[in-house]
């Protein structure tokens, strides 16, 4: 079976599927939901499934997707501040109005303390905030019209190590600056 993508909720929900954040970024996978069926997403490119409230699957079934409980460090304090030291790093956060989600990262723990933060373990769904430039991702980025296109210019935001959510690493060295 092959599903199509929801972005609002049917008057039902048959089943769900949960997946944790890296999970929800995919362009082709098998997924089985909690009761047992597998199905098939099959996008036309890589897909921040945060912004979907699921799948139809054929007969119609629905499927919702939750996030699921993921390692994460909860941050307390100063947020601002604390939010402007973890934006600075590009790391995926969580923002509530009394805290911030990380993942759990020894060394953002380390300076996040350091920086006066109060650092508690949690296992929660961690649902971070999307890019700024409509990725849905911090780290997200384009190129071009299909995943493996190269066609935009180099930026700061098309240059370093990265995958395109296959887990695969590929670098694009920075733009040459004229002297």
């Amino acid at each position: 079976m092959t599903a199509r993508l929801l972005t609002d909720a049917p008057a039902r929900t048959d089943d769900t599927v949960v997946l944790d954040y890296d999970q929800r970024l995919m362009r082709r996978k098998l997924l089985t939901t909690a009761r047992g069926r597998d199905f098939m997403v099959s996008l036309p490119g890589v897909t921040n499934l945060d912004g979907y409230w699921g799948f139809e699957l054929p007969g119609p079934l629905f499927i919702r997707i939750d996030p699921a409980p993921e390692a994460v460090l909860v941050v307390t304090g100063d947020l601002t501040r604390l939010a402007w030291h973890i934006g600075n790093r590009h790391t995926p956060c969580q923002i509530l109005p009394d805290r911030l989600m990380i993942r759990e990262d020894h060394v953002l723990e380390r300076m996040l303390t350091g920086l006066g933060a109060t650092i508690s373990r949690a296992s929660l769904p961690f649902r971070p905030e999307g890019g700024a430039y409509g990725h849905g991702r911090t780290m997200g980025h384009s190129h071009g019209e299909d995943e493996h296109s190269h066609a935009l210019e180099p930026s700061a935001a098309t240059f370093g190590w990265h995958d395109h959510g296959d887990g695969k690493l590929h670098f694009h060295a920075p733009p040459k600056v004229a002297r």
